[in-house]
């Protein structure tokens, strides 16, 4: 026994047999502490450690002390944690500076979360808030002043606009802030959001930090204003611990006078190819001189692309030596640009999350600090996701908890793929249901179809057109009409062979917010091989998953036009597979029709999902009990949890714990990680829509594209801390945002979604089998429906590109 497991076992024992829980939780902290200090850290000791404490007696509200009494210790040691910089507070969802935007972050991110503020210098000398030099797109400001543009030269640029320079505070008085970002929510823009002075913000919200940007001084000295003499004066009444610039001659004039100050000095890199308006060099050049960089700084502020550079088609290179230098110099480093809806690296998988994570626990370095838009994602990141700690006390202990949590709370909620990892790879490949396994995925899934020849195969769409190259193949004449299975004309599965599908197509990755030019993995967007139901069931076994789900739709159809019986073939080839001779692999059948599971339920033992296929509020109690007699779980879509308006969430509906109380298990589909894909409750970040349902309706799976986002969820070390859990791990409060927002700004009232009653639910039974031919296709060549073409994806991607673009030049 290592002298770990012997402190383990010997701790645990003694726990059980006291009687005082109190007295028990302070010891077992204090076990903890020493268990920390073995140094023990071989994953398979781990693991073993972890079977010990998963298989002791405690009570579940024990263990949400225990989760508490481990993040004390964890966080021993962090104050050197990265930095979290709120960009004009949180302006990912709020007008950028503007009240509700700085006291949003206190409530949705790290209590020592610091506020930036971009300062402009109005005509009598007041330092304010406003996210950019000239003010069109950040306020109101044409309303008020129709004819009030200029025309001004900044850093040598002719720039026409309206300017702060050219109005006194008072004359500003009735402006209001605005929304930048387009492609944002304006509903708050109606809310008459005052301009603050830096005073107002250090006074009223109190930040832990407080960060001022100067961008423009040398404009504001053509003006005769003195952003030197502001900044001095304004920091003799209000404590201000960062003060950044892009002009180097300012932060050199200024270092010396706040020599005896604590305020930090951060040089800000412009892109590298752009002179410094001081010294006529190249950024680039500069950032070859981090010596130099050093004699009037203490930081650096750098684009994030500085460090971790991406190709012209949006993948990731290998990190540069940036922040490994940076510290070699003496310096800090602070890294920009983060926004949970600016376009990420395709190899991020649109989640913010995971970005955060690659700048601050890599494994090599860590940034110093990040500027963001949204706060709450790096505080999930740092506090919840990461495993940073100084000390080797506290990486010991990181992996323990790491581990402690991945076994005790490995069961709930189910991570249910749709589609294999379907976000990353084309799906139902090969590709995507690897993907899904390595990412952690509980079931894998497999939408059956099948072929002309009777096989049958994983394809989520009965139409090839929706899935495969079908319409660049020589088979794109065999467009058919077949409205018992869709309105529009397609390529069905049942027009090819097995063989003329694998031998003449490709794959093609689905793009579910292609209309906001999103397109997934694009190097990767034909790659894989498609699988039969055989050879799924083959991939499955030996995985390290709880068991497969098989989805069935169209089995009526099958029986009567194909005169296949789809459900005998499930069995028969579960059966061959040897499902029927093993325990290690749970089997689910999900499906529309109840008329499928309930002979399912006559011929086998598997679990038994009832997919509900429309948005509802609730369920008769006929109902409730009639679904229950053919199933074991339900599946229904986001939008009967939190019915939304205009991308606004309203109050949650009672419909999971009514199929709960109803013996059924509640399983959310799709889950995906673009962020135009979450309404804006959840803040553009996928791991908090997944929080609130799990903590704010305790849904019992997650039916995801993204399968690696929801696992990494569940292993968070910040769950099951009930009350102790810091507010940026709370679940969202539904309808909280739209308290909010201004009546003349509110979404239209949301029509009352169905109640689910018995005539939805019962079915007759699935006629007999009986030969058929599968319908031929159209005599005449039909036009197949709009795709999206590769030129379009190009498009979209060029597109994209040139939107990140615009929004940098406007938050410049």
């Amino acid at each position: 026994m290592t002298s770990a497991e012997h402190v383990v076992r010997n701790g645990m024992n003694f726990l059980i047999d006291l009687d005082d829980v109190r007295l028990a939780w302070f010891f077992l902290c204090h076990w903890s502490t020493a268990l920390a200090t073995t140094g023990c850290c071989h994953r398979s000791e781990f693991l073993h450690l972890a079977d010990i404490v998963r298989n002791s007696i405690i009570p579940r509200f024990a263990l949400r002390q225990l989760s508490a009494c481990f993040v004390s210790i964890g966080q021993m040691g962090e104050s050197n944690a990265p930095a979290i910089v709120a960009k004009g507070g949180f302006s990912g969802l709020f007008p950028d500076s503007s009240s509700d935007a700085y006291n949003f972050v206190p409530l949705t991110s790290s209590s020592d979360t610091i506020l930036w503020c971009d300062v402009q210098l109005t005509k009598d000398g007041v330092g304010v808030c406003i996210p950019n030099v000239k003010l069109d797109n950040c306020t109101n400001i044409a309303y008020f002043y129709q004819t009030g543009q200029s025309d001004y030269l900044v850093n040598g640029v002719n720039t026409t606009g309206w300017f702060s320079v050219d109005y006194t505070m008072n004359d500003l008085s009735n402006v209001s802030l605005i929304q930048a970002i387009y492609s944002r929510s304006d509903a708050f823009d109606s809310n008459n959001y005052g301009i603050l002075a830096v005073e107002d913000v250090a006074r009223n919200f109190n930040p832990p930090g407080l960060w001022l940007n100067i961008q423009h001084d040398i404009f504001y000295a053509q003006h005769n204003l003195s952003m030197t003499t502001y900044v001095l004066d304004v920091s003799r009444r209000v404590p201000v611990d960062y003060v950044s610039s892009p002009e180097l001659a300012f932060l050199s004039r200024i270092a010396p006078m706040l020599s005896r100050s604590n305020t930090k000095l951060i040089f800000r890199f412009l892109d590298q190819s752009i002179s410094e308006p001081s010294t006529d060099q190249t950024y680039g050049s500069l950032l070859n001189n981090l010596t130099f960089i050093k004699t009037f700084a203490s930081g650096i502020l750098v684009p994030k692309s500085f460090i971790w550079p991406v190709t012209a088609d949006n993948y990731m290179l290998p990190y540069s030596s940036l922040v490994l230098d940076a510290h070699r110099a003496g310096l800090e480093i602070y890294a920009a640009d983060f926004a949970n809806d600016h376009t990420l690296s395709y190899n991020y998988s649109y989640d913010p999350l995971a970005e955060y994570l690659a700048f601050i626990d890599n494994g090599v370095f860590s940034v110093d600090g990040v500027v963001t838009d949204f706060p709450v994602t790096p505080s999930e990141a740092r506090d919840c996701f990461s495993h940073l700690n100084i000390s080797s006390i506290n990486h010991v202990f990181s992996l323990f908890l790491f581990f402690f949590f991945a076994f005790l709370f490995s069961g709930t909620p189910l991570i249910i793929s749709h589609n294999g990892g379907s976000g990353d790879y084309p799906d139902c490949t090969d590709l995507a249901y690897q993907k899904a396994v390595d990412g952690g995925v509980n079931f894998i899934d497999c939408p059956i179809q099948v072929t002309q020849d009777g096989i049958a195969i994983c394809m989520s769409s009965i139409d090839l057109v929706a899935d495969t190259t079908v319409t660049n193949s020589p088979f794109a004449n065999r467009f058919s009409s077949i409205p018992e299975v869709q309105d529009t004309q397609g390529i069905f599965t049942f027009n090819l062979t097995w063989d003329e599908i694998q031998m003449n197509l490709q794959p093609k990755i689905s793009s579910p917010e292609l209309r906001y030019y999103l397109v997934r993995n694009p190097r990767y967007a034909n790659a894989g091989t498609f699988m039969r139901l055989s050879d799924f069931l083959s991939f499955a076994k030996g995985k390290p998953i709880s068991g497969i789900l098989i989805n069935i739709e169209h089995a009526a159809f099958m029986v009567e036009q194909l005169g296949y019986g789809v459900i005998d073939a499930v069995i028969s080839a579960l059966q061959v597979a040897g499902y029927d001779n093993q325990t290690a692999l749970q089997v689910m059948i999900m499906s529309t029709n109840s008329s499928v599971l309930i002979e399912f339920q006559e011929k086998t033992n598997y679990t038994l999902v009832y997919q509900v296929d429309e948005s509802i509020r609730g369920a008769d109690s006929s109902t409730l009990a009639d679904i229950k007699k053919f199933a074991d779980a339900v599946a229904i879509d986001r939008q009967s949890v939190y019915p939304e308006s205009a991308q606004f969430i309203t109050k949650p509906t009672d419909i999971v714990p009514m199929f709960q109380a109803a013996g059924l298990a509640v399983y959310v589909y799709v889950f995906r990680n673009e962020f135009v894909a979450q309404p804006w409750d959840f803040f553009s970040d996928a791991t908090v829509e997944i929080n609130s349902y799990v903590e704010g309706v305790r849904v019992d799976g997650i039916i995801t594209d993204f399968p690696a986002t929801a696992a990494r969820y569940k292993r968070n070390s910040c769950r099951n801390m009930g009350t102790n859990a810091p507010s940026f791990m709370s679940p969202v409060q539904g309808g909280a945002l739209l308290q909010l927002v201004a009546p003349q700004g509110m979404p239209p009232a949301l029509a009352p979604m169905p109640v689910l009653n018995d005539s939805d639910v019962v079915e007759p039974p699935l006629p007999p089998v009986s030969p058929r031919h599968a319908p031929a296709p159209s005599a005449v060549t039909a036009s197949p429906p709009t795709q999206p073409s590769s030129a379009l994806q190009l498009m979209a991607s060029i597109f994209t590109s040139l939107a990140t673009i615009l929004s940098a030049a406007i938050l410049a």
